[in-house]
């Protein structure tokens, strides 16, 4: 990898955004390599957790100016092409059968803070900033938009993608962005923890499915939605996983996934 590094030396493996010089910002060249990263960590099947984190002083600044200046010469069908690479990372991410977790250390800003919109659970340092600030410069936040109503409901989106403001850690808690806040002393090892106690105590196959039908319920009708869930609920019976810790609960022993 030219823009990331990769770790995975124990079942919880490390994503980390290594392009500190231009504030992590990102480019077509970065989205490929993340896909590709991300891939890895889904066929590798002593993974059990991914935390994406970064080099530097910013998580994300968003896009890379050079290549935003680039985007400008594109055809219709070359941004619509590009957009769509943008879009199927942020899905892979949102779909991915292991949890993601974001480390936040600095700065996440237009497209890298839907980078940690889209992960299930995002932990930042006191002093980083978060906002959509696409509005400010005449582009939109379309492809994250999608994902950040569902997380924090449409009130908050509009208050973010509206008005492009950055807001502070303690906010973007309040707001549901992000799920805990801690000094840049212990974030790392806080972060570690949570993961090794998730890969250790859950079951990878109810975290795969759970995941997915969170994804996948949410549009449907509501009785349409509750078939689904019982069909799944059948199907989730039948699992290694399910047997597994169904007999462990019954013989009263400890299980350590």
């Amino acid at each position: 990898y030219q823009y990331i590094e990769y770790r995975n030396d124990s079942r919880v493996n490390e994503i980390i955004l290594n392009r500190p010089d231009k504030r992590n910002a990102l480019n077509a060249d970065y989205v490929t390599e993340l896909k590709a990263a991300f891939a890895q960590a889904q066929n590798d099947d002593k993974c059990r957790v991914v935390i994406l984190k970064a080099n530097g002083k910013a998580f994300s600044a968003g896009a890379d100016l050079a290549y935003l200046e680039q985007l400008q010469k594109n055809t219709f069908d070359e941004n619509l092409e590009d957009s769509n690479h943008l879009k199927e990372l942020f899905e892979q991410i949102y779909y991915h059968p292991k949890p993601v977790i974001a480390q936040i250390e600095g700065h996440a800003i237009a497209g890298g803070c839907g980078l940690a919109t889209v992960c299930d659970f995002s932990f930042s340092v006191p002093e980083a900033l978060f906002g959509y600030t696409e509005v400010k410069i005449g582009f939109i936040p379309a492809i994250v938009m999608v994902f950040l109503l569902r997380k924090i409901g449409e009130g908050k989106s509009k208050e973010l993608l509206l008005t492009g403001k950055l807001i502070e850690a303690n906010i973007a808690k309040e707001f549901g962005l992000i799920n805990g806040i801690y000094p840049a002393d212990i974030i790392e090892e806080t972060v570690m923890q949570f993961a090794e106690e998730l890969a250790k105590s859950t079951s990878g196959q109810s975290l795969a499915l759970t995941k997915q039908m969170i994804a996948d319920v949410q549009h449907l009708p509501f009785k349409d939605g509750l078939d689904f869930a019982a069909r799944k609920n059948a199907e989730a019976r039948a699992t290694n996983d399910c047997k597994k810790g169904i007999g462990a609960f019954l013989e009263k022993k400890q299980l350590i996934w």
